[in-house]
Order: structure tokens, then sequence, then C-alpha cells
């Protein structure tokens, strides 16, 4: 029995001296010292460094493991000794140090180690700096240097701070979770828990990761140093030569603000100030200051105003200054427009100058009646509305007269007159009647691939697949209808024992968008483009046994539902390739999904593989002095490529309209006076053709109709000249065509 109590009464004892420890540390914890000090409190050495070790082994105790105290500590004059975390010059780690609560008071002498890291007694900017010495005990807050009881020290090239050394110079409140095992850093709202040996901790909740484990050494909890600053957004520089880090701890609020106003106009707007202010601590903000407000300034020019808050501690922040640019009020444009005379006769071009102003810029012109001529006597009103940069506008309208006497009918007018690229509308009916060209043509070796069915595509799959050598062309053109996001692919395969060189020339690509006929006719101009600029020129390389995406344009974007694409392509390979025309979800990956898709049916439309697409036309005779046409697309004139199907057991197919076909034409003897113009005779037709070099819309701002409507393409003057035409059907519109030929009216 007495033995018992004997035992009982040391354990009483044991639980009266842990009570006091953990009291006192308490006691500690709840007195942070605060982040504007300039005077540390000058508890004594030894109360902190009791509380300190009751405080670590508490954490060691509850996680089971002993403190270490033989960790080595980073050579200071080695190279890593000075580095921080990420690239050299640069602190991406974090150093440690841990301070006592007093200054020392000796100041460094000139034979100390550390004498680069002295720091002169000012302030930094921003009113609170904690400098921290690589491989030291000697911490700087705001000039005044205190020693930590282990220094910051760099392992695993990770540096490393105490916990309570940040803790007690930041002014942060620290605590310990026994349940958890967790020790906790409050700054305002932010809270941080870290355990010992773990290589993660939580930023508000938030499992974080950080950039070393955490450990413990002579009693003292150390930690990445970035765990902290990242954390909690302690901007801090590193200091290569001084081996220093240089920490800015200002708790001062945060002010800023910004207006709403794309313009403020002097005498009009009501300026919409924006304020923004913050606490690093979480403190409310009670008050605020404004110099050089207005609500609305009265003159032009530039103000400067200047926001200030301050926090529930007295802290004010410091003052953000903004320039604000008054402008004065905007006039609107002046419309102003002239002709070159004031009575025409009907038939006769009559010359608009547009003399309108404004004091920034003209954004759009309006106009009404402003027709080249007309065709029926009596007055004639035409009308200009201006807009400028800021949407005011200004209208005006004058009167011109039309004589009875006519000088040229609509058809010569428009022969003559009509810009190239635009149309006019004629009696197409008679162009039948008209001689044909009766040229020939010479074939080039260019295989054909045409993947253009089904066209409307209703599920994933393998859309067209051909093995091709040599010179290749391309022509894709499919909608949308899977109800989901879809990407195109092209894959190429190279099965040969050696490496295929493939060579990219030309290429068009547009889309995705809802109008089949606009896409069609945007990748025909960016082929022509390509073939001028040759800005799709490249080379790619695939290796024995190797797949590759190529065409990349085409998986670009996602094609939504109901979206089409249309590409024209120029390639060139030095082996015989797979290529694989593929439609698959926006989110599968085409190398992956490739093994397992399905042949895709055709619908009505052409799909296969055809032989000899380039067709060269040299016509040496004159022509132009009577009216005559040059068929395209007829499968007369211009008979269509047959080719196979060799998705469909290699099925004989015709290429109606020759899509994808690139016609070279040379004609030697335009003659003099000779009006040239496109003619669609298969349907609405939307595109271009270079005509000597230069792309010429067909036309400028809407389609063609058949058979009514002509677009102008070149005129020749008072001599005979050379006309070279390159063209290719565009995608989504009709075929046949005629250029058509005819001596234009004389000039009155």
């Amino acid at each position: 029995m007495g033995e018992r109590g004997s035992i009982a009464s040391m354990n009483f004892k044991k639980m009266l001296m842990t009570t006091i420890l953990v009291a006192s540390q308490v006691a500690a914890l709840a007195l942070p010292a605060s982040a504007e000090e300039n005077v540390p409190v000058s508890n004594s050495a030894n109360e902190t460094t009791i509380t300190e070790a009751t405080y670590e082994q508490q954490s060691q105790a509850d996680s089971g493991e002993e403190a270490s105290s033989t960790d080595p500590v980073t050579d200071p004059d080695t190279e890593d000794a000075g580095t921080v975390e990420g690239e050299a010059g640069e602190p991406t780690t974090e150093p440690a140090t841990e301070p006592t609560t007093e200054p020392t008071t000796e100041p460094t002498t000139e034979g100390e180690s550390n004498e680069g890291a002295v720091i002169s007694g000012a302030a930094s900017s921003s009113g609170d700096e904690l400098i921290l010495l690589m491989n030291s005990k000697k911490m700087y807050h705001n000039g005044v240097e205190y020693l930590a009881n282990y220094p910051m020290e760099v392992k695993d090239g990770v540096s490393y701070v105490s916990i309570r050394a940040i803790v007690e110079r930041a002014g942060f409140q620290i605590s310990y979770d026994s349940k958890t095992k967790e020790t906790i850093i409050v700054r305002g709202s932010d809270e941080l828990r870290f355990k010992l040996n773990t290589t993660s901790y939580k930023v508000n909740g938030v499992t974080s990761t950080m950039r070393g484990k955490s450990y413990s050494v002579q009693n003292n909890f150390m930690v990445p140093l970035t765990a902290i600053t990242q954390a909690l957004e302690i901007p801090y520089t590193w200091d290569q030569k001084g081996k220093r880090v240089i920490m800015n701890l200002s708790t001062k609020p945060v002010a800023s603000f910004t207006i709403g106003n794309k313009e403020v106009i002097s005498g009009e707007t009501i300026v919409q100030y924006l304020p923004q202010s913050s606490s690093p601590t979480g403190q409310q903000i009670v008050s605020e200051e404004w110099q050089g407000r207005q609500e609305t300034f009265m003159t032009p020019g530039n103000y400067v105003v200047t926001y200030r808050v301050q926090d529930a501690s007295g802290q004010w922040s410091d003052p953000f200054s903004l320039t604000i640019t008054v402008v004065k009020p905007h006039t609107p444009p002046i419309a102003n427009f002239t002709t070159d005379k004031d009575t025409y006769k009907m038939g006769e071009l009559i010359t608009y100058i547009d003399d309108s102003t404004d004091e920034v810029g003209i954004q759009d012109r309006n106009w009404v009646n402003n027709q080249r001529a007309f065709f029926s006597p009596g007055p004639v009103s035409i009308k200009l509305t201006v807009v400028n940069v800021f949407g005011l506008t200004s209208t005006i309208e004058k009167t011109i007269t039309i004589t009875n006497e006519t000088l040229y009918t609509r058809d010569e007018f428009n022969q003559l007159y009509t810009p190239v690229g635009e149309k006019y509308g004629f009696d197409g009916k008679a162009v039948p009647s008209w001689d044909k060209v009766n040229y020939s043509y010479t074939s080039n070796a260019t295989t054909l691939i045409r993947s253009n069915s089904p066209e409307t595509v209703y599920s994933e799959g393998v859309l067209y697949r051909e093995t091709a050598l040599g010179a290749t062309r391309f022509m894709i053109h499919h909608a949308n209808a899977t109800g989901k996001n879809v990407k195109m692919y092209v894959i190429a395969t190279n099965n040969n024992d050696v490496s295929a060189r493939l060579t990219q020339s030309n290429l068009g690509f547009a889309g995705p968008n809802q109008y089949a006929t606009g896409v069609g006719k945007a990748s025909v101009e960016r082929y022509y483009d390509s073939m001028l600029t040759g800005n799709q020129y490249k080379d790619i390389w695939i290796a024995p046994g190797e797949s590759k995406i190529i065409l990349n344009e085409l998986s670009a974007s996602n094609m939504k539902n109901g979206d089409v694409i249309s590409l024209l392509a120029d390639l060139h390979s030095d082996s015989t390739l797979q290529y694989d025309v593929i439609m698959i979800g926006a989110d599968k990956d085409p190398m992956v999904s490739l093994p397992y898709l399905s042949l895709l049916p055709r619908d009505v439309h052409n799909r296969g593989t055809f032989m000899d697409a380039t067709r060269t036309i040299e016509y040496s005779e004159e022509i132009g002095l009577t009216p005559v046409r040059l068929l395209l697309g007829d499968n007369s004139s211009d008979p269509f490529l047959a080719g196979q199907d060799t998705m469909s057991a290699a099925e004989p197919v015709l290429n109606a309209g020759n899509f994808g076909v690139v016609y070279n034409i040379t004609l030697k003897r335009v003659a003099p006076n000779t009006l040239v113009t496109f003619n669609p005779r298969g349907g609405f037709y939307t595109g271009w053709i270079l005509v000597n070099g230069v792309q010429v819309p067909l036309s400028a701002t809407t389609g063609l109709n058949a058979p009514n409507e002509t677009a102008v393409l070149f005129r020749t003057g008072n001599y005979e000249q050379s006309l070279n035409l390159v063209f290719t059907a565009a995608p989504g519109s009709n075929l046949s065509v005629n250029l058509l030929f005819q001596q234009m009216p004389a000039m009155k």
C-alpha cells in the first residue's frame, strides 16, 4: 500500500508539472509579438527556451518520435548553402532561423562571418522587414538584431526555418491540436496546419504539398520557408551576395481602385469608382479617404485621384493613385459627298466623292441608291449616313437629274463598268447558243483523295481510307450530325521498312461553322493564298511503323453539332503511305481510337480515289472576237474523273463536278477589248479564281445564281493579251460553270 501511494504521489507530481508547463506555453502563445513593434518584448531567454522546448517535445511525443539533435547543418561556404529552391539567384525555398524574444545586447563586430549581411537601420519601404541569414541564428527585424534558437538551414536542396522563428517575429498566432497532432499558425482569417515528418500541410482546410518534409532538430520544428510565405502570400527576395532572405511582413491594409467607365467625358460622365481593399491579417476596413475624387470632371485633362483605407487596428494603407484621363465631349461626324456632275444621261457613269469628316475617324458608311448609273429619266435622291467610332451619326441627301438621252444600255454599261469580282445580271438563257472553246487538256499525275461521303456524318468512324504514293491531293468536306462535339483527323501511317518524307505544299482549310458554302469558298481562297505565298509548306518525317496526325488544321477546333469543315491540300510522299480520315468524339485520343473505328458507308455524295487530278489547258488561237464559252465540270468538254471507292470493295465511281481537280488554263491570245466573266450553270456558286496570279472573288458581295448572273474576271485593253486562270471548284457550290468571252461595246 505504501509503494502504491508513493507511485501515485509521483504520478500526481508529473501531472502537476505538465499542467504548469502547458499553462506557461498557452500563455506564451496567446501573446504573439506585434508585427509593428520596433522594440522587441524583453522576456527572459530562459523562459523562451523552456516554452519552446515544452512545445516541441509535446509535438514529438504525440508523433511518437524523439527529437533529433544530429541533423547536419549545411556548410555556409558551399554553393548550396546560399541557394534557394528554383533557379539561381531566385529564392523559392525556405531558409530557417529561430529568434529569441529579445535582441542581442551587442552589435555584430567586423570579424564575424555574417558581416556581409549586416542591415542598415532604415526600415523597408513597407515598414516591416524581416531578414533571415543563411546558416546563422541572427535575424533582423526592422534593423534590430535578434537570435534564434536554431539557424536557418538548407536540407536536401530545401531551405528550412523554425516555425516559431517566423511566428514570433511576424506576429502570428500559434497553437497545437493534440487530437490531430497538428501545429497551427493563424494570421487573420488564414490558418496553416503542419505535422511532423510529412511533406503536406493544410492551408485553410485544403491540403497542399511542401517542397520538403518537416522535421525536428534540437527541439525546433522545421518546415520549408516557402510553405509559409506562399500560403500567406508573404513577398520576399533572395540576396545571393549576402546569403540572406529579405521578407516583407507588412500587415498594413492594401488599397486600390479602378473606374468602371470605358471613357470619361468632361461634363457628361458620372465616374464609377470601384474601390478594392483588403487586410493581410483579416482586419476589417473601417475607414477610407479620397483625394482628388470628383463625380463628374467638368474640364478635359489628366486628374490624379488618390485612395487609402484604415483597418480596425488603426493602420492606414499606403496611398494608391490613379490618373484619370478626361476627354472633351465627342461631336458627331459631318456627312458630305459630291458627284462629278449634277445631270447625267441614262447609262452614264456617276462618280461619287465622299467628303465626310470626323475628329477621330469614320467607322461605317451607309449609302442609299448610289448606283453607278440610272436607266430611267427624272430626279434621283442619293443618301449617305456616316457613323464614327463613338456611334454618332450624320446623314446627307442630295438629288441629281437623269435626262431622257441614253448613253449606254444596262447591258452595255455593266460590261464596261462592273468592277472585277462583282456580278451583274443578264440573259443567261442565251449562253448555251454561244460557241464552245474546243480546248484539249493534259493531265498531271496527281492522286485525288476525295472524302465527301457521308457528307453529313451521324456516327464516329473512318470516313475514308486509302494508300498513295507521290503527288496526292486531299479534298475533305463533312458536316457533323452526331449530336455531340467531335474532331476530325487525317492520320498517315508508314508501313514500310524505311522512313518516309511527306511534303506539304499547299493547304486551304475553313470552318468549323454551319455555313457549307461559306467554308467551301474560304477553303479555296486560302488554298490559292498558299500557292501564291508558300505559307503552308512543311516537311513531315514518318518513321517505319509510325502513325502521325497530318493536316493539323482539321483538329485544331471542336466541331459542334451542325458544323461543317472544308479542306484542300497538296502533298507529296516518297513512300507509299496509308491515310485514314476519321471523325471521333472531341475528348478521344485519335491514335487509341483508330484501330477500333468502323468504316462508315457512303451516302449520295461522292468519295473515292481519282488519278490525274490536275488538268492543264493551253489554247493558242485568238479568243474573244465573238461570244464563246469555255465549259468546266460538264462531263462533256471536261469529262469527270473515273476512280474507285476503296472502302466499298473498290467500286467504280465518277467524280461528278470534278471537285478537287485543279485546272491550270493558259489562253495565249485574248483579243483586244474582250470581257471575261464567270457564269455558273449548275446552280448557286460562290468561290474564288486566280486570274494572272491575282485572286478574284465569285462574287465579292454574294454568290452567283445560275444562269442569269455573271462575275467580271478580266478586261483586255486595246491590244491582244495572254491570260492565265487557275480554278478549282469550291466545295458546297454547284457545277458546271462557263468562262464567257465577248467583245465589249465601244466607249462613248
